[in-house]
């Protein structure tokens, strides 16, 4: 495995990992639906983003597929080394392909915790996102169930997806936050959820850093990858690949701001 991380490292979730990760939304079908198109390519990316580059942080969720994705990284990556840090994420329906439902009701959430374990091959999730705030749902009782999980020792540590500062106060009240997943790139420019977590010290996910991909077909990876990493150390942004040759493209780019 590389000795050094691509673009340094960041603390998450109690791990020292590299401020690259890896999202892995886009190895399964079109619509981030059912299996990839070519199963041992996806197991590739996986494996290579860990050994051959030194990539610590491989995020996904239970709604990639569904299911798809924690199947594939345990087929790739169990027994895991002991310094990655698998995230995951629950509280999202998929009825259809590019279909998103939020589903915060606590029994639901608990099943998801509990099937990502059993997929992901493990006693507790190391890093486990509530993907979106359910709006139907009274959010004490989401996050309560997320703190019982983690009582329980199922959840190591927990995050929040696409939320705002108010939601971050809210949730901060009751619990220790790991980390903050939001959507920001060169064009969604602004959240500022960003600097509220830089006066806090939670450590920021950008996803979609390359705006499903627009931005690296119109500026390459340098630049918007670049221009998220120097908006500060509390900044780990994890762009989503399928293919070998762009996560050696990523992985170049990263090394290349690092140096």
């Amino acid at each position: 495995m590389t000795t050094t991380p691509p673009a340094g490292t960041i603390t998450i979730a109690g791990k020292v990992v590299s401020r690259l990760g890896l999202g892995t939304m886009r190895l399964t079908g079109p619509g981030i639906w059912g299996d990839p198109e070519d199963r041992d390519t996806a197991l590739s990316v996986l494996r290579q983003a860990v050994h051959t580059y030194g990539i610590r942080h491989i995020d996904t969720a239970d709604a990639y597929g569904p299911h798809t994705v924690e199947h594939l990284i345990r087929d790739a990556l169990f027994p895991y080394p002991e310094n990655v840090l698998i995230a995951t994420k629950v509280g999202m329906l998929r009825p259809a392909p590019n279909v998103w439902v939020p589903h915060g009701h606590p029994a639901y959430l608990r099943a998801c915790v509990e099937a990502s374990l059993r997929r992901l091959g493990v006693e507790s999730l190391d890093l486990c996102y509530l993907h979106r705030i359910d709006p139907e749902v009274p959010i004490a009782d989401q996050v309560a169930l997320m703190q019982a999980l983690q009582d329980e020792g199922k959840i190591g540590h927990i995050g929040l997806s696409k939320v705002t500062p108010e939601d971050i106060r809210m949730v901060s009240k009751e619990l220790t936050i790991a980390a903050v997943q939001n959507v920001l790139n060169m064009t969604d420019r602004y959240d500022p959820a960003l600097e509220l977590c830089r006066e806090t010290g939670i450590p920021y996910v950008p996803y979609r850093p390359f705006n499903a991909g627009t931005l690296a077909h119109e500026k390459g990876v340098v630049t918007p990858l670049h221009w998220l990493l120097n908006l500060g150390d509390h900044v780990a942004p994890i762009p989503s690949t399928s293919k070998p040759v762009h996560l050696d493209e990523i992985v170049t780019a990263a090394t290349a701001w690092a140096r």
